[in-house]
């Protein structure tokens, strides 16, 4: 008879493991605390990040959309509160949309050409995934089945014999659709500059904006 079936069921469901090697392995988590890997992170409130984005609205009615971009990529919120981080990358959205398309190239080449301008278009990257996530997912939820029925749509007659939607159906969609644009087009002039270790780095990076 084999061993197996001299085993009864009752000794088949005792706990076999007596030891725990986990514990008796160098490299193993239970022996250190893994929160050490990382250097700590300053953390970022609020407040703080009201305040740089005020300075950055300044700096954009002032005309130095550079400094303001460098402004916001300079300061990323890694150890932040759920409402400082959402505030911060709309705050970096703001800027991206108004710059124009014809200054994004010029730009990210004299940021990239700074010191530590590397790490601002990699920062840049993580703010743009982020905010086509964000997007999308705003998306895919305003067109779910559970919203709440629209009323009907008032149409004016014109003089042209067409007729003027008051409120198009889809025009919602309209500015996430242009929102996602605007950071596609950053995306794609921040992989020429930087390359496509940019994307590397933003997705090996265990900080998160």
């Amino acid at each position: 008879m084999s061993i197996i079936q001299q085993h009864t069921s009752a000794s088949l469901s005792d706990a076999w493991r007596t030891i725990n090697i986990d514990a008796l392995t160098e490299d193993s988590s239970v022996n250190f605390d893994t929160s050490t890997l990382h250097p700590p992170l300053p953390e970022t409130s609020e407040s703080e990040v009201r305040q740089l984005a005020q300075q950055v609205r300044q700096l954009l009615r002032g005309g130095d959309a550079e400094g303001a971009l460098r402004g916001c990529l300079e300061m990323p919120v890694y150890n932040g509160s759920d409402l400082a981080k959402e505030a911060h990358l709309q705050t970096v959205i703001e800027v991206l949309q108004s710059i124009k398309a014809s200054e994004m190239t010029p730009m990210l080449q004299r940021i990239y050409g700074t010191p530590g301008g590397s790490e601002c278009l990699d920062v840049l990257m993580k703010y743009l995934y982020k905010g086509m996530a964000t997007t999308s997912g705003s998306s895919s939820s305003s067109s779910g089945g559970g919203s709440a029925p629209r009323t009907p749509t008032r149409m004016t007659p014109q003089q042209t014999g067409f007729s003027q939607v008051g409120a198009r159906p889809g025009a919602a969609n309209e500015s996430t659709g242009a929102a996602m644009s605007v950071l596609l087009s950053w995306h794609e002039k921040a992989v020429e500059i930087a390359g496509l270790g940019c994307i590397t780095r933003t997705m090996t990076d265990w900080r998160r904006v």
